[in-house]
This record gives structure tokens, C-alpha cells and sequence, in this order.
């Protein structure tokens, strides 16, 4: 902590003093700390793993960019380090969702919506200056988007089902492979990548997004699906009051047809996010289903309350169920309902913010 402290007091040009550890992953550590000016700063240092020299990258040109995050005051590649502005302690989305206030709960999802869709809006004539950063951070990775992730996990698909005892349904690969053309570059738009509730602070400001090490231009329909389903790769995922999730997902939308303008027609828009929704679908079950085959376990080894993966595998397979146009997808999905048959989970709850009752305005319907 002490030389990494050194070497990032170095590259801001004032010492650093007084680290307290915010925890980090397992691809970075990182501090608070005060520099000799006063002000509060974040210090991120990442290892020397090809996962996390990524993660670098992408934070780094993320945040270089310009549009959303935290200021960007000193960076190292050689070293993997960044310096950027502390936003300080407010609570996170996922720290209101599991709250017990559901007005406040409300407004910070609709501020996380229109958050996202403001970012892609203002990045969206960005997108050379944003691949000329990535190049300059580079570590001799391929950029995320470059990355055919999706692809990827549905050719892992058939082994994961294999081993569950699940048989693919006829066509569900080239299925897939059309699923994921629909994912891909048509529609693209910029985010942060890992756009989960924790990573989103509700300041008295508004949204302040933090963790760009992921960041890239994606289909605009992989995270409108985080507003739908909602949080697809998350673990603060438990359910929403009905209508809830539509109206988030309206107010994402409403932003993104400004760069995009073909999204306002119903067809194009419902046709992308059910192709989303499978993708993510199919992330979930090559991820978590060889886990939970003997037994289950919590998504979060700390944070509580928090769903069992066999909990968040079931919710999102009947999710994926009743999928418009995907019908190999759709009958392979309802396999796996069969077999999570025998394994009893209890239903996925809803947000504990709503759970005794909802706010105001979504009474209204605002």
C-alpha cells in the first residue's frame, strides 16, 4: 500500500498521505487518500494479470473521454496506475434498492435510465477520439468490443447443457449466431460496461457513474436489457413492482432514439432487446449453471440481502421464456425450467425498497 501510495503521490506531483482500502477486486486495489493539497483523492492500481491490464485500459480511456465518471487527474501505463477525483461517500443505487425508502429508491433508477442514455447521447460523435484513447492506453489487449464475448459463451452453451442433462433444441445455434449479429455493431452506443447498481452513486448532484473498466461502444440493446431485465450481469438483482421495469427501460430509451432514430419503431426496438435479453440469458447459464448443478450458494460472498445463483438462473430463464422470435432459444430455456424442477429454489422476492409498498409517484404512474 505504502509504495503504491508513493508512486501515485509521484505521478500527481503532491504526496499522499492517510490510505484507507476500499477494497479493489481482484483486478485492482483501491485508496483513498488525502494529498498534501487537501483534497481527497482515488487511487486505482492494477496487476499485471491480461484481465486486468484491460481493465486498465478501458478505465483509463473511459475516463480520459471525458463525459461521465470521476476526473481523470494522473495516469501510468507503465505502471497500471490511476489517479482520478474522489466523488466522495453517497450512496450507491444498489444501497437504496436494498433500502427502505421506495420513493428514493424510484428516483434513483430513473436518474441511473436517463444517466445512461445521456452518456451515449453526449459520446455518441466521440467514438474515433474514444478508440485514438484506447490505443494510447493500450496494453496490448484488444479493445472490449473487439472481444466476440458473446460468441464465445454460445459455443460454451452445448457443454454447459451436456453436463446438466439439458438437450439443445434443433437450430438453437444458428439461433444464437443471428442473436448475436443482432448484438452487435449496428447500434452502437458508449457505456461504462459495467453499469451495475453499485457501480452508480446517487450524489446530492445527481448520478455520478464510477468503474469504467469496461468501458466501450456496445449495442445500444446489451444496455437497454440492464433496464428490462433488469441488471444483467449483477448481483443486486431481485424483482420490481410491475410496470416498473418498462418505465425504466422507456426512459433509457427516449434518450438513445436522438442518436439512433431508427429505435423509435416498435418493431426494431422489441426485436434488439429480445435478442439482448437471450445474450445475457445465455451469459448467466454458462457462468452460473456448472456451479449450482450439486448445490447452491449466494451470488455475493458479502453483500446481503442478496439472491442464490439457482434463485437468479430460474428468474432469468422465465424471463427468457416467452421470447418473441427465438423459438429454439425459448425451448431450450424451458428445459432448463424443468430441470430446476427438483431443485425447489424459492422465487426471486422484489426490491426490498418496495417491498412495503411503492412511492408516490409510481402510484401516479410518473
Amino acid at each position: 500500500m505504502d509504495q503504491g501510495l508513493d508512486a501515485a503521490g509521484a505521478l500527481l506531483g503532491e504526496p499522499l498521505s492517510d490510505p484507507a482500502d476500499l477494497g479493489g477486486s481482484g483486478r485492482s486495489t483501491v485508496l483513498r487518500a488525502r494529498a498534501a493539497s487537501g483534497r481527497s483523492v482515488i487511487v486505482k492500481a492494477f496487476t499485471q494479470t491480461p484481465e486486468a491490464r484491460r481493465a486498465f485500459t478501458g478505465e483509463a480511456a473511459g475516463l480520459a473521454l471525458g463525459v461521465a465518471g470521476p476526473e481523470l487527474l494522473a495516469v501510468d501505463p507503465e505502471q497500471r496506475l490511476l489517479v482520478v477525483a474522489d466523488l466522495g461517500t453517497a450512496p450507491t443505487l444498489a444501497d437504496l434498492l436494498l433500502g427502505d425508502d421506495p420513493a428514493a429508491a424510484e428516483r434513483a433508477l430513473s436518474a441511473w435510465a436517463r444517466g445512461l442514455g445521456e452518456l451515449a447521447v453526449a459520446a455518441a460523435p466521440r467514438r474515433a477520439e474514444f478508440d485514438g484513447l484506447w490505443s494510447r492506453y493500450r496494453l496490448g489487449l484488444p479493445a472490449w468490443h473487439e472481444e466476440p464475448w458473446a460468441a464465445q459463451n454460445a459455443a460454451a452453451l452445448p457443454a454447459a447443457l451436456a453436463a446438466a442433462g439439458v438437450a439443445p433444441a434443433p437450430g438453437l445455434a444458428a439461433e444464437l449466431d443471428r442473436i448475436g449479429t443482432t448484438c452487435g455493431e449496428r447500434y452502437p452506443a458508449f457505456t461504462p460496461g459495467d453499469t451495475c447498481p453499485d457501480n452508480n452513486l446517487i450524489t446530492p448532484g445527481g448520478l455520478r457513474l464510477i468503474d469504467f473498466e469496461a468501458a466501450c461502444f456496445q449495442s445500444v440493446f446489451l444496455t437497454a436489457a440492464y433496464c428490462r431485465m433488469p441488471f444483467s450481469s449483477c448481483w443486486c438483482v431481485f424483482t420490481l413492482p410491475p410496470g416498473w421495469a418498462e418505465r425504466v427501460e422507456r426512459t433509457y430509451r427516449e434518450q438513445v432514439v436522438a442518436v439512433h432514430p431508427e429505435l423509435a419503431d416498435d418493431a426494431v426496438w422489441e426485436a434488439g432487446l429480445a435478442a439482448a435479453v437471450a445474450v445475457w440469458t445465455v451469459d448467466a447459464t454458462v457462468r452460473l449453471l456448472p456451479r449450482v448443478l450439486t448445490e447452491d450458494a449466494p451470488l455475493h460472498p458479502r453483500r446481503r440481502p442478496v439472491p442464490t445463483r439457482r434463485q437468479l438462473l430460474c428468474h432469468r430463464w422465465a424471463q427468457a421464456a416467452g421470447l418473441p422470435g427465438l423459438p429454439a432459444f425459448t425451448e431450450t430455456v424451458r428445459g432448463l425450467l424443468k430441470l430446476a424442477d427438483d431443485w425447489r429454489t424459492p422465487q426471486l422476492p422484489g426490491y426490498p425498497a418496495f417491498r412495503s409498498g411503492v412511492s408516490p409517484d409510481a402510484r401516479a404512474g410518473r
